[in-house]
């Protein structure tokens, strides 16, 4: 009886004393995911349903990147000047109409072409999501606000990826269609729900918002530093949407098998986020992100050596426990690293990592399994996973003691000096 007290008491503890609008946005969030078909099983819509090779399922899934990362970046300005909420009506509004055309076109330059509309529209809400949720919560409680963003993430990815593997056996159609109509539901919960979130601008933040724009962020050379690190442990995990379905297609195995594998990603995310959150919180930022990389470069390595869906499945274990770690104590670390008066642009700027690495991946991954096979690409993920834990290991040692203590307390640190944000 008493670890029920204890895990009753945990989970009050965990999700006490948000706002409301925080729980709409992740409502917003969770609705959205469960509708995700396209990032899942784009290539296996591609190589399996419409006959194209793995190099053409790389270069549509590399346009799509393409188009995210083109957009994030504009996304961040529009974040900063426009303000929270509309950048997230037109991204999501964009993102149902665009997913919906890209279930009917069938000529491989209007299927190339919509993927690049599709990764504009999607990745545009990332930044303004995340500089609303920076404004609305408390800065002691943001590494536990991610978490539980993240864990709505994957509790919808949980959720999606077994039902859209027995959706696309039967019709990949639907599932774009279902996702367009989940997505145009999150643009209804914001625009009911959620009001803007924007810091209320001074004379002197005005001045200084007007200072900082896409130059400053990328002279911040720790910003970019963690940018740069961002984008290798990206690269890492894109192959579970990309090289990952491409490879056990190639073995011989279903959509479901895909689906069934790859599901346990977000079970065990749903199941264990919030508990590791709570171990986690309070401890070494620096070395959570070394320990996040290696398993992630070597939970994929273990790929090479799977025959069977179980053996999949447990590979997928491995690389998730990184991602509990990873997601919520990077974005917690981008967050407090990022100046309030230019949040926007600076969770733009983090965005485009990820859509770069999502827009590198696919032509790294179709390029390498069609020439040499899949082994070789999970090989190369052990090695990207060694630099970027060797690279966080020696950017955290070059912060100072008082910003380091800032990180691990939630401060947020601006040129230099820990200082608490007053959103």
């Amino acid at each position: 009886m008493s670890s029920v007290v204890r895990a009753r008491r945990a989970v009050r503890e965990t999700v006490s004393g948000l706002p409301p609008a925080f729980w709409w946005l992740w409502t917003s969030t969770l609705v959205n995911r469960l509708g995700a078909f396209v990032a899942t099983f784009m290539a296996l819509y591609l190589t399996l349903d419409r006959g194209y090779s793995a190099t053409y399922a790389g270069l549509v899934a590399a346009l799509h990147g393409l188009g995210g990362v083109i957009s994030s970046l504009a996304a961040g300005v529009m974040t900063d000047r426009l303000g929270r909420r509309p950048t997230l009506l037109v991204a999501q509004v964009s993102t149902a109409v665009s997913v919906a055309a890209l279930g009917f076109v069938r000529d491989p330059l209007a299927i190339a072409a919509v993927a690049f509309l599709v990764g504009m529209a999607s990745n545009a809400s990332r930044p303004a999501v995340q500089a609303m949720m920076a404004d609305i919560v408390r800065p002691e409680d943001r590494i536990r606000a991610f978490s539980l963003n993240y864990w709505a993430i994957n509790l919808g990815f949980a959720v999606s990826s077994m039902a859209a593997g027995f959706i696309a056996e039967y019709s990949y159609l639907a599932g774009f269609l279902i996702e367009a109509l989940m997505t145009m539901v999150c643009a209804v919960v914001v625009f009911v729900k959620l009001p803007e979130s924007k810091p209320v601008r001074s004379a002197e933040v005005a001045a200084r918002e007007e200072s900082v724009r896409l130059g400053t962020v990328l002279r911040d050379g720790r910003f970019m530093g963690v940018v740069g690190l961002s984008f290798l442990v990206a690269l890492i995990f894109q192959q579970g949407f990309i090289g990952l379905p491409v490879a056990m297609g190639q073995a011989g195995f279903t959509p479901a098998d895909y689906g069934m594998a790859v599901a346990v990603n977000g079970v065990l995310i749903v199941a264990l986020q919030i508990p590791v959150t709570r171990f986690i919180e309070h401890r070494d930022p620096g070395r959570l992100l070394v320990i996040s990389s290696l398993l992630a470069g070597y939970g994929f390595g273990l790929t090479a050596f799977a025959g069977s869906v179980g053996v999949f499945a447990l590979t997928v274990c491995v690389w998730t426990l990184a991602e509990i770690v990873n997601a919520p104590t990077q974005t917690g670390l981008v967050v407090r690293l990022s100046p309030v008066h230019g949040r926007g642009r600076y969770q733009g700027m983090y965005t485009m990592s990820w859509a770069v690495a999502a827009l590198i991946a696919p032509l790294m991954s179709g390029f390498v399994i069609d020439r040499f096979g899949a082994e070789w690409l999970w090989g190369m993920c052990a090695v990207v996973g060694t630099v970027a834990g060797l690279g966080y290991g020696l950017l955290m040692r070059r912060l100072p003691e008082e910003e380091k203590q800032a990180v691990a307390e939630g401060a947020q640190v601006v040129r230099g000096t820990p200082e608490v944000s007053a959103s």
